[in-house]
């Protein structure tokens, strides 16, 4: 299967290329950086920096993951312009140039978030479930997977994945949060109530596969693992992997002096369910968090 992929030299997308990569899948990445991909992604990936440049080339499956991170830097109104562009403007510009193809792909695998929903409070959220506010995140994601499925148009199957808080060792969320909790400095944010729909990164790479290889898969599927946990656990969960205390709160009001609007992205949270995974037959490896804690941070001092 020939795969075109955007934003694969990300986390999820580095982790996709090494896993198709041994399946024997072709794979090619969609980069500003193409001279980069194969030091990141592996030698045997083929890195592009226009789409133009794969020319009359069949192709099976398009992935689409790329967006600069979201919870980075405060969002100021360049940021969102640039949180933006990095995922509407350039969806619409795959999908402009998949209209001029003859021979088009069959999926369209795209990327978005359980931010779908907004800050979920207290209600599970099914893929079913309609969005609960329209903060920046909800207006991002919404504005995402709906560009997304203008492929459907086109022929194209189109698969949804609303992706949870992906722990991995070497990246995303936890390499942000390992240093102060080394230290001992780690606790809840806010009054930790709020929901935290985590995957392990080997989860997510599975789950994706999964959905790649079901011929009736499509529509929004939850990519998160089916006991979330308040933050508040969370926080003992990881001090525990790290045999650290974890009982130093971040009040909320310091979170929103400092961070200003992206302090809801923290402070609310999606009790979101993998309801439409399960019943598609897809059983998680890590479905307890200390258990996928122990395994990305056993050996950790």
């Amino acid at each position: 299967m020939h795969i075109l992929l955007t934003g694969g030299t990300g986390l999820i997308g580095r982790g996709l290329c090494r896993h198709w990569a041994q399946q024997g899948h072709q794979l090619t990445v969609w980069s500003r950086s193409p001279q980069r991909v194969a030091a990141l992604c592996g030698a045997q990936v083929r890195g592009i920096g226009q789409l133009e440049e794969l020319g009359a080339e069949p192709l099976d499956a398009v992935v689409n993951l790329a967006g600069a991170p979201i919870a980075d830097r405060p969002w100021t109104s360049k940021r969102k312009s640039l949180l933006w562009a990095s995922r509407i403007s350039l969806t619409e510009q795959l999908l402009s140039w998949l209209q001029g193809r003859a021979d088009k792909p069959r999926l369209l695998l795209s990327g978005s978030a359980v931010g779908w929903y907004g800050d979920g409070g207290e209600r599970e959220l099914h893929e079913d479930s309609p969005p609960v506010c329209e903060d920046f995140a909800a207006q991002l994601c919404g504005a995402w997977e709906e560009t997304a499925q203008r492929a459907e148009a086109l022929g194209m199957r189109v698969v949804l994945v609303r992706t949870g808080l992906v722990l991995a060792r070497d990246g995303g969320m936890l390499k942000r949060l390992l240093p102060p909790f080394k230290l001992g400095l780690g606790g809840r944010l806010g009054d930790g109530r709020q929901w935290m729909p985590w995957v392990h990164l080997d989860d997510q790479i599975a789950l994706m596969d999964f959905l790649l290889q079901q011929e009736q898969a499509s529509g929004p599927y939850n990519a998160c693992a089916p006991n979330p946990v308040r933050n508040a656990e969370f926080a003992r969960a990881l001090g525990r992997a790290l045999h650290r205390l974890a009982l130093l709160p971040v009040p909320a009001v310091v979170l929103r002096v400092g961070l200003g609007e992206l302090s809801g992205l923290l402070l609310g949270g999606q009790r979101a369910l993998p309801v439409r995974l399960s019943e598609a037959g897809f059983r998680f490896r890590f479905t307890d968090l200390d258990t996928a804690l122990a395994d990305l941070l056993g050996d950790t001092d």
